[in-house]
Parts: C-alpha cells; sequence; structure tokens
C-alpha cells in the first residue's frame, strides 16, 4: 500500500504539485512541506473557489495514495462521520442462527464483530494511516459540537469503538481541512492545526492556472477571459466566481469556436462564471464594461490560434 513519503523541500512539493496541473506559491508549498513533514493537520482558508479543496485531490494524486473526503453540513454528527453498525445485516446474521445459538452470550459478540462495522470517512482514515489524505472539507458548515469532536480525533488519531476498542493510526494520514470562513472556528482548533489562507490568484497566475488547466485554450483567450473575470470580482456580486468558473468560461468559450471574449459570446456562456440570478441581472448590466475591460492587453506572449 503506498504511503505518503516525506518531499525533500517545499519546492518539491510545488513540483509534484505542478504535475497534477495545480499551482502552489511559495507559501502554500511550504504549508504543505511542514503539515507533512510534522504530522499536522492544514486548515486552508479563503473564499469559495479559490482552490482549497484541489489541494487535497492534487496531493493525494502526487503521491498515489487514496483522497478520503469528509463533506460537512449543518447537522452532521459523530456517526455519520466516523462509523455506524450495519443493522440489517447484523439482524440477518442473528436470523440465519439456530435458535440455541441465537441465545447464547457469544451470538451478541459475535453481531458486533467488525465485519458488521460500517466505516465513515474518519474511521476509513485512521485505518489507512499514512496512506490516505483525510480532506476535511468545509468545517465551517459544521456546528460547535462537531467541531469539538473532531479537535479530539485529530488530538490523538484514535477513536474507540464499545463494542470492539480504540483504533489508532500508527502513522497519521496527511489531514487538510478546509474553510470558506462562513463562521469563526475555535481557537483549539487552529492551534492544533498549521494555517494557511489562499487568496484570489493575481491575474498572471490565473492566466497560468487556466493554460495549465486549459491547455487547448491560446494564451490570449485565456488572459481575457481572466482580466474579465478579474473585473467581475470587483463587482458587487453574492458569489463572486472562483477560479474553477474561470478556467469553466475558458473552455465554454473555446468549445463555441470562439477565439476572443466579445459581448455576444460573453452573454451566450454567462451562465458558466455567474451562478445567482440577481448577480447575472448585475453583470449583464455591466457586460461592456467586463468585456471592454479585455478587448486591450493581453498576458502572455502566445497569441496563436
Amino acid at each position: 500500500m503506498p504511503v505518503v513519503p516525506h518531499p525533500a523541500s517545499p519546492g518539491e512539493v510545488a513540483a509534484l504539485l505542478h504535475q497534477q496541473a495545480y499551482l502552489a506559491d511559495r507559501g502554500l508549498s511550504t504549508a504543505l512541506f511542514l503539515a507533512i513533514t510534522l504530522g499536522r493537520p492544514l486548515l486552508l482558508e479563503g473564499e469559495a473557489g479559490v482552490g482549497k479543496t484541489e489541494v487535497a485531490k492534487a496531493v493525494a494524486a502526487a503521491f498515489g495514495v487514496e483522497l478520503i473526503r469528509l463533506q460537512c453540513y449543518e447537522g452532521i454528527d459523530a456517526g455519520q462521520a466516523l462509523y455506524e453498525w450495519d443493522y440489517a445485516r447484523q439482524l440477518l446474521h442473528l436470523r440465519a442462527l439456530p435458535e440455541r445459538a441465537a441465545a447464547d452470550d457469544g451470538a451478541v459478540e459475535e453481531v458486533f464483530d467488525p465485519r458488521f462495522l460500517v466505516e465513515r470517512p474518519l474511521l476509513r482514515a485512521l485505518r489507512a494511516g499514512a496512506g490516505a489524505v483525510l480532506l476535511i472539507d468545509e468545517i465551517d458548515r459544521a456546528d460547535d459540537e462537531f467541531e469539538a469532536f473532531l479537535l479530539e480525533v485529530l488530538s490523538d488519531f484514535q477513536v474507540t469503538v464499545p463494542e470492539i476498542g480504540t483504533i489508532r493510526a500508527e502513522h497519521p494520514p496527511v489531514v487538510i481541512v478546509t474553510s470558506n470562513r462562513t463562521r469563526e472556528l475555535h481557537d483549539a482548533l487552529k492551534r492544533r492545526c498549521l494555517y494557511h489562507w489562499i487568496d484570489f490568484p493575481s491575474l498572471e497566475r490565473e492566466v497560468d492556472i487556466v493554460r495549465i488547466r486549459a491547455p487547448e485554450v491560446p494564451a490570449d483567450l485565456a488572459a481575457k477571459v481572466a482580466r474579465a473575470v478579474s473585473t467581475l470580482r470587483g463587482l458587487d456580486l453574492a458569489k463572486p466566481p472562483g477560479v474553477a468558473e474561470t478556467i469553466d468560461w475558458a473552455h465554454a468559450v473555446r468549445a463555441l469556436g470562439a477565439d476572443r471574449l466579445g459581448a455576444e459570446v460573453a452573454d451566450d456562456t454567462l451562465g458558466t462564471v455567474v451562478k445567482d440570478h440577481d448577480d447575472l441581472a448585475v453583470v449583464r448590466g455591466r457586460l461592456g464594461d467586463v468585456v471592454g475591460d479585455v478587448v486591450g492587453d493581453v498576458v502572455g506572449g502566445d497569441r496563436s490560434g
């Protein structure tokens, strides 16, 4: 089973992620290097769409290990994140036993055999250990009680299943926790983790991202789309577009056979980058400004295509 090795330097981390079409700057590469080397969870915060989740996917792919994702949501509890018993299979097993055997004390112990245990992401990650990257996605959507439970698990990298005993990760998995900062996280969780803030990339870097994730898009078109998205983020939108929307927009324009982002093409493909009805109205009212901002300068020298 492959395990996550200790990289030699932040530069090696950046190079490995680059092979997975993820461009990590020095700050992020260093944070990941330290998290892997020190065996500490890494808390990534930033606006929605800046690529926090993609970091975990890229790390898992770069090292060839399993990505285990725990998607947080309002109301999630320990049972949904850790484990539960397969009651249907347990009942079928009991019914299949002879009457005398079913009445025996040993039948109860047999029903709580590990084969009837349904692993949820946290337990799977503990058992996989260094052979996995555990992504705890959007922790800010969960409540305070779940955050406290999670802190306990991440402190010792072990859990106790009363019917079985304590399950501990001999070598902890790489843990990446993401937050869109819709609420403030407790200091105790932050102290347990290393921390890095991911911001929207600069215009030049976003062009590079589009080029590496959508290589069929010419450099000048990638630059025009990236500059248009930068303009959109400057508007008063409820949901500013993320990097993924920039890539989708470039894909969409190219799929239509266009080699430039004019007003008509922009309007036709606006649904790939703006995902809110009120925002659509705002953008359509300013579409000339958005497109006008991209008519002039082009980032990058390749004008082929």
